[in-house]
């Protein structure tokens, strides 16, 4: 998962898999329409297998190697922009492989500006999640550690599946404790089928894309009880 030639294969499978690249597609328009307005530029995190760029213009992309979808080769963790600078951090499926998740929020806190928000679609733990990602996922999924961070053997490998779920559901007062200038807005949980129909960018998908409107369907009637059954979940954080 390491290799960058992996990220660039992960983004030949997405743009191949019309099921996939439709939930892609809802993902980053739910990231634009939540983009605050004004003054500062918006940074992507991760974009080394997706295409942001394309619903939000101007975005710059990034990631932690070199690779065709990123303008710029950063460590969220030592963010390169000045105080104040930025009106949005995005990312998709990013902040559970962060080694130290604290050290990217205080980066996160000075290079937004009044206003600015932290926007990411991450894994989310629910009752319905913790069967799928404990059995049918292959990467660490740990929602009882203490610490906001791991050890980490590489920039993809590592990862605690749980990580967003801890931060900002079941460690909110401490986050609000250690990062008064953050407010959590908005955590929405969803999509507790589609992202597993679809295979993934693992597996083959299990329905043709003409089903997609089917699916999405049965997910909007079932939206009361998101809570129980989402497997990700939309995240909105403000800076004060």
């Amino acid at each position: 998962m390491d290799d960058p030639a992996t990220t660039e294969l992960r983004k030949q499978i997405i743009a191949g898999k019309p099921f996939l690249k439709a939930i892609y597609d809802e993902w980053y328009t739910i990231l634009a329409n939540a983009l605050p307005a004004g003054k500062g530029e918006a940074v992507e995190l991760g974009s080394g297998a997706g295409y942001c760029a394309r619903f939000i213009p101007g975005l710059i992309t990034s990631d932690v190697f070199l690779c065709s979808s990123a303008r710029v080769v950063l460590d969220a963790q030592r963010l390169p922009f000045s105080t104040g600078s930025l009106r949005a951090v995005t990312m998709t499926n990013v902040l559970h492989h962060m080694p130290d998740v604290r050290r990217f929020l205080i980066e996160a806190v000075r290079c937004l500006r009044s206003g600015g928000k932290i926007l990411m679609i991450e894994p989310w733990v629910t009752p319905w999640s913790r069967f799928v990602y404990r059995r049918l996922h292959g990467e660490p999924f740990a929602p009882d550690a203490e610490a906001w961070s791991f050890a980490g053997s590489g920039p993809l490998s590592g990862a605690n599946v749980a990580l967003p779920w801890i931060v900002f559901a079941r460690d909110r007062q401490k986050l609000q404790k250690e990062f008064p200038e953050l407010i959590v807005e908005q955590i929405r949980p969803f999509l507790p089928f589609r992202y597993l129909v679809s295979g993934g960018v693992s597996l083959r998908s299990l329905a043709p894309r003409s089903t997609q409107g089917l699916w999405a369907g049965l997910e909007r009637m079932l939206e009361p009880s998101m809570a129980r059954l989402g497997m990700f979940a939309f995240v909105s954080v403000r800076r004060r």
